[in-house]
Formats: structure tokens, C-alpha cells, sequence
């Protein structure tokens, strides 16, 4: 990560599990993190977050944060501006795909369900919107900052042939949108800022488990290496990337 400032200060969204635990675990490798801050729902009780905290030399620190309350989303802010004058690496990872029980992929309309809408808008498309109102105070006004958000291609108007998934892929959606968006306006306050959408590619996790059927073994990847890309893809942006849609071997992705 030479491309930010050296040390740098960064923080990992949805840090729990899958993608976002690998995240944390690879910057905690590398040596010019400063802060690394950890948050999830639950992050502050997580035993693996707790595991990498005590040998992270005081690095780490695990905040909790809820994306679908503002409450939350303000009160963790507020915890990192305590400890840290600036944050030059935002990654979310959170996004709901499915939640094994009343949150499912709609294969038709007839699938269809107002509250399942609700919650995924919540969590894909609102919830990074939170988090770039209460954490844009934080990002350096002149140096290089980058606030990524993993998106997925489903949530491409230009390259959606299937349909279905119609609360995921209309949720991606929006938050593309508001990605572009946060894009302009942060700009103008954080001159040296990247903020793009990031398409991780089907990652063995458990929002992509039950979906893994057709996928060929050499293009499922594992979260660490999920992890790994992603963060080369972050490294290279370009100043003229700002407001971008990338998958993670650096290729743009149709709006």
C-alpha cells in the first residue's frame, strides 16, 4: 500500500466475517498501518477480532457499528475522531444478500416482499450513504484518501441478462449511484479522494455459499485472496478513477 500516506489510518467495515475479516488481516500485515479500526455489528465481542486486536501491538481496535442505524454509525465516528486525527483508507464490506431465512434472492415476481426490499436497501445502499456523512470529516483535505465499497457486478444496469434478485441487484444499484455521487461531493472538501465501487468476483463466503453451483473452481476465490486483490486494485487507482465501478483484476465495470 505505497500509494497512501505513510503510516496511514484505515478502517474495515463489516470486519466480522468473509471479505471484511480477510481485509483486516491483510493491513494488519503490512506495516505502515498506523490504526486499523474494525467495525461490525458486534465487532467490540468478537473473539477473532479480539485474537488479531492482542497481537496487533495496539493497532487494532474494534468498534462496534450498525450501518442500518445512524445512531450508530455517528457514535463510531466519533470513537475513531478520538483516536485519530484523519482516516486515508475507508473499505465497507458490509451487504446483505440473503440472511438464510426471510431474506432470500427472488427468482420471480411472486418473490417479491416489500420488507425484504427494505432491509437490503438498508444495509447495501443507505448504509454506505451513513457512513460517508459521519466519517467525511475525517478524510485528508489534500492528500490521497480512498473510500472504497464493495458493490457486485448483479448491480450493473448495463450488464444485468438474467434478471431475478430484484432487492439485491436493485440495492447494488443504488448504491452505485450513490457511490457517483459521494464521488462529487466528498471532492470538494477532500481534494486528494478516490471513492469507488468495488466488485470482489464470487468470494467463498457465506453470502455467496448457496450460489456457488456454476461457478468454475479457478474463479472462486477465497476471501483472503478476495482480500488481497482488492487492496492491488486500491493501490493502483488513479486520481481520474474517482467515481468508478472496478472489479478486482482493476477492469471497469458498466454502470
Amino acid at each position: 500500500m505505497h500509494s497512501l500516506a505513510q503510516p496511514f489510518n484505515a478502517v474495515v467495515n463489516g470486519a466480522s466475517r468473509g471479505i471484511g475479516l480477510a481485509f483486516v488481516r491483510a493491513l494488519l500485515a503490512v506495516s505502515s498501518v498506523e490504526r486499523l479500526f474494525a467495525t461490525s455489528r458486534h465487532a467490540a465481542s468478537d473473539e477473532q477480532l479480539a485474537a488479531f486486536a492482542s497481537g496487533s501491538d495496539h493497532r487494532l481496535r474494534a468498534l462496534d457499528m450498525d450501518v442500518t442505524s445512524e445512531a450508530s454509525v455517528a457514535a463510531a465516528a466519533a470513537a475513531v475522531r478520538a483516536e485519530a486525527a484523519r482516516v486515508d483508507l475507508f473499505v465497507n464490506c458490509a451487504g446483505l444478500l440473503h440472511d438464510g431465512t426471510s431474506v432470500q434472492p427472488e427468482k420471480r415476481l411472486a418473490d417479491v416482499a416489500p420488507a425484504s426490499l427494505e432491509r437490503s436497501f438498508a444495509v447495501n445502499a443507505i448504509g454506505p450513504l451513513l457512513i460517508a456523512k459521519h466519517f467525511q470529516g475525517l478524510l485528508p483535505r489534500q492528500d490521497r484518501a480512498v473510500f472504497a465499497s464493495l458493490s457486485a457486478r448483479v448491480g450493473s444496469i448495463g450488464d444485468n441478462r438474467l434478471g431475478g434478485w430484484y432487492a439485491y441487484r436493485a440495492s447494488k444499484a443504488a448504491q452505485n449511484m450513490i457511490t457517483r455521487n459521494l464521488s462529487i461531493e466528498l471532492r470538494r472538501r477532500a481534494r486528494g479522494i478516490i471513492c469507488v465501487a468495488l466488485h470482489p468476483g464470487t468470494v467463498d463466503t457465506e453470502l455467496s455459499r448457496p450460489f456457488q453451483g456454476n461457478v468454475p473452481e479457478e474463479r472462486l476465490f477465497s476471501a483472503e485472496r478476495a482480500a488481497r486483490q482488492l487492496l492491488h486494485v486500491i493501490d493502483g487507482l488513479q486520481p481520474e478513477d474517482n467515481g468508478g465501478f472496478f472489479a478486482w483484476d482493476a477492469q471497469p465495470i458498466p454502470w
